[in-house]
Parts: C-alpha cells; structure tokens; sequence
C-alpha cells in the first residue's frame, strides 16, 4: 500500500509541474505567473480544492500521443474567496502553450456545471494560445461547449474572466459573454484576428498591444472592465470585486456591519455645486461624500468617462452606482455612455444589487456620427434597462436633468422608487437658454434689442421653470433635498426598500434593442 501512496504523491507532483520545470521559468522570464500561483494569490489560503489532476487527452494525431501532461493545460477546482465559495479555472501555458483541447474544455465545463448546480460564481484565468490545432474540429467544438454554458449560466451566477496572457480567435468569445473582464497592460492580449492575418487582409500595420491590449480594450472598444499595471492588482482587484456580489441570482448581496448612530451628514456636499449652472465639477467628489468609507471600485474607468460605473456600499448595503460625469462631455449621453450604462444596470438587477443614480445629464450628444451610428437604439438599450430593472432603485438628480435623458436616468415614470432632487436641479425639457429662443422666438425677433429681449425672457424662464420644484409639485421627485442631506436620505431609501418587491409581465424572454 505504500508504493500506492507513493505513486500518488509522485503524480500530483508531476501535474504540479505542468508542462516542466523549464517552461514555468519560461513563464516567469516573460513576467507572468504560473497557473497555480495565480489562484494561490488569488483564493484565500489553503482552500483550493482541485479536481481532474491528472485529465489528459486522447489525441494521437501530428504525435500528440508524445505530448501528454497531466491535467492537459488548464487548472480546475473550488475554493473561496473571503471565505465565500467560487469555482475557478486557470489555464497553463507551460502546456502546449495553454491550447484548448476537447479534454481541456471537458474539464471547464465540468466545474460550470457544479457551479450552476451549487450556485457559486465561477472564475476563469484566461492564457492560451487559441484552439490546439491538431485536433481540429474537435477543439472547436470544446469552444462551443464552453460558450453555451457561459450563455446558459449568465444571469444565474456570476462569470468573471481575467485575461493574463494571449486570448485569440474564438477563444475571446468566452470571456466576452462572462460579467467582468479584467486584462493586464503588456501581458493580456484579445483579439478575433492577430496582427500577422490583419496585414494580410487589409494592409494595416498594428502591434499585439496596439490592435488588442489592455489599453485598447478599456479605453477604445469596451471590451475589458479593469486594466492593472500586473497580474498581482488584477488578482486583488478581483477579490475586491467579489466581495460586491452575491453567490447567485437567488442570493443577496453582501453586507457589512455599518453603525447606523454615526453623523451621516455631509455639509462639504453644500459647498460643492458651482454657482454657474455651465461650469463643470467632478462627480467622483460627491461620490466620495456618500458611499461608505469613500469606497468606489469603479467599473470601465477609462472608458465613456462621461458616465461613472461601479460599486460601492450606502449603510453596509453594496450597490451599484450609475452617474453622469459633468466633468467630462457635460456628463451628457452618447452610445458608448449608453450601452456601458446598460449593460452594467442589468447585471446589478440580475444579480440583486440595488441601485444609486446621481444625475447631471444636459441630454443625448447630438450630431451625424451619432445619429449615423444609432444614438437611437443605443440610448433606448439604458433606458429598457432602467425600466425592466426591478431592484431597489434610488435617484438624486444634482444638476441639470434635461430631455429624454431626464427620464433614461432612472426617472419616477420608469419605475424609480424614491427620486430626490437638490435645490441646483433643473428639471426641462431642454436648457434654459434653447426653450426661450422657442417659446419666445417672434417677441425676440420684434424687440429693438434682441439680446437684452432674450436675456430679461430667459432669467424669468430661470427663475419659474429651471429648478425641481415644478417637478416636485407633481410627485415626479419625491423630496428637494440639501445636499449635505443626501448621504442620510439614500441610506434611509435603501433601508426602507430592502423588502421591496416588483415583478415584470410573464414571458419567455425580452427583446432589448441590441
């Protein structure tokens, strides 16, 4: 029985090696950790639990029957992540360069069902060279396996993908159906079609870093929700993000103790607002002011700046906060603004988290690109979400809220639970200045003095129409409040909705503009 234990303990060594000692200083020489180091640092200590150690595959075409290592190229298993349970998969570049094989994908597929079936979010570390090309159609076909789970899991737990080497061809539709992407600047590489076939087909010349690394990903296209300088702030940043989250669709998010007898009172909120309705301040400083602790873990940072994403906690409770950006563009809506919004609304309501609107929108940006590109359905994908959202949902409109936008951002019609308003908030159709030159346009025109006309008409039009109380006469915000007030009253709104409950018409499925 000894040679047994033995023999068992010589086998667990082996697979720990992966694809050998040389190519796992290979990896660390391009400055990248191995597949076990990465979920060691990620996963709290000692809790891994692996499984399909010793999986390898069945091919015997191009002399793969040469090549056979111990768990084929990718790591698999359960563990926990401040003490809250998560599958996880990491894959191994050290083997045959982390090519997905038919007993690879077997084995993510296997821990994603586990996952569906416990209901635990589950973790992919992406680096792999693409589809192991030997066997053909067959790993192709280990691709498809993993996209349809991915489908099917979506909206029943979490998925979150970290990008920490190549990911190519098919393989970057993975991550892509998954919640969260994070990638790591130089190292995390996503795109359909290298550099080498974008030469050949159109004559560009791009690098791998230019064409799909982290800073393309999160600053261009989207794709990616957090760019790190390394694999270490990933890794951290991703327990940061767990934390926000429940287990699955039936769980709620976690919260943490909070002292409910502390001065919840902000009066640096009072002081912050500019005088001149024009002039722009930072959205990031009123957030600071209200989240608990300052905490934000903000989600697509550098991309569509113009509207502010991410996760904080209001009293103990995590929520997701979206909010113009005056900052930035006015705060105003353009597609990307719109469909990073929606997106990032329907997995807090998917997932049970309430939501913070802070709003200071002048309206849609306006324009042929944006006409062109479809500004119209893009900017009605934010709306639908807002409205099909049944969470707990909060607004406080701090500034101007003008135009359609005024109803996307998470307005009373659309089901928005308690709607609060400062004293600054202008609440239009459109800006003050655009809805005398209208109404007024012949008494304008007839003046001896245009200008003067128009100014006396547009500080009376101020002076009626452009604050919340208009609004406020008909329920469409609740409260005006001070600002210093905010922090005490959101906190309140989110106690109170805790047992909130709303439903949307039976049906198979919604039909959002995509």
């Amino acid at each position: 029985m000894e040679n047994k234990y033995l023999k068992l303990d010589q086998l667990r060594e082996e697979a720990k090696l992966g694809g050998g000692s040389d190519k796992i200083v290979s990896q660390h020489a391009k400055g990248k950790l191995t597949a076990r180091e990465r979920i060691s640092l990620l996963v709290d200590e000692g809790s891994f639990q692996e499984i399909d150690m010793f999986v390898k595959h069945r091919s015997t075409d191009f002399g793969l029957e040469q090549q056979k290592f111990l768990g084929d190229g990718v790591v698999t298993g359960f563990a926990r992540i401040n003490k809250r349970p998560v599958a996880i998969f990491s894959q191994d570049f050290t083997v045959l360069g982390g090519s997905l094989s038919e007993a690879h994908a077997e084995k993510i597929c296997k821990i994603m069902d586990t996952a569906l079936k416990i209901g635990v979010p589950v973790i992919g570390l992406n680096d792999s060279g693409g589809a192991r090309i030997q066997e053909g159609v067959v790993s192709l076909g280990g691709y498809a396996d993993i996209f349809l789970k991915n489908t099917l899991a979506s909206g029943v737990v979490p998925q979150i993908s970290a990008i920490l080497g190549p990911c190519a061809g098919g393989a970057v539709y993975s991550p892509a159906i998954t919640d969260f992407i994070f990638m790591v600047r130089n190292t995390s590489h996503m795109f359909v079609t290298g550099p080498n076939v974008v030469k050949t087909v159109t004559h560009e010349e791009v690098s791998f870093e230019d064409l799909g690394g982290a800073e393309t990903h999160s600053v261009k296209s989207g794709v990616a929700h957090f760019s790190f300088d390394s694999e270490l702030e990933v890794l951290d940043n991703l327990r940061k993000l767990i934390d926000f989250l429940p287990l699955n669709w039936k769980d709620t998010p976690p919260e943490v103790n909070f002292d409910f007898s502390e001065d919840l009172l902000r009066p640096e909120l009072d002081t912050l607002m500019p005088d001149n309705p024009n002039k722009p301040y930072d959205m990031h400083n009123v957030l600071k002011q209200i989240l608990d602790s300052g905490d934000f873990l903000e989600v697509h940072k550098h991309y569509a700046q113009n509207l502010i994403v991410g996760f904080g906690r209001v009293g103990g409770m995590p929520v997701g906060v979206v909010a113009n950006q005056p900052a930035i563009l006015a705060g105003v809506l353009d597609i990307n603004a719109s469909v990073k919004g929606a997106r990032f609304v329907r997995f807090c309501d998917a997932f049970n988290i309430p939501l913070l609107v802070m709003e200071d929108v002048p309206g849609f940006l306006p324009g042929t690109a944006q006409e062109w590109n479809g500004i119209i359905r893009h900017g009605s994908k934010l709306l639908f979400a807002f409205c099909e959202a049944t969470v707990p949902k909060v607004t406080v409109i701090t500034r101007k809220a003008y135009g359609g936008a005024y109803d996307v951002m998470n307005s009373k019609h659309v089901r928005g639970d308690f709607n609060f308003a400062w004293p600054s908030a202008e609440i239009a159709v459109m800006g003050p200045k655009g809805a005398v030159e209208i109404i007024f346009k012949k008494e304008i025109a007839s003046a001896e003095n245009h200008e003067e006309k128009l100014n006396q008409l547009l500080n009376d039009y101020i002076d009626k129409f452009a604050n919340p109380y208009i609004a406020a006469e008909r329920g469409y915000v609740d409260e005006v409040i001070k600002p210093s007030e905010t922090r005490q009253k959101i906190i309140g709104a989110f106690q109170l909705l805790k047992t909130k409950v709303d439903n949307n018409p039976k049906k198979k499925h919604c039909n959002i503009p995509l």
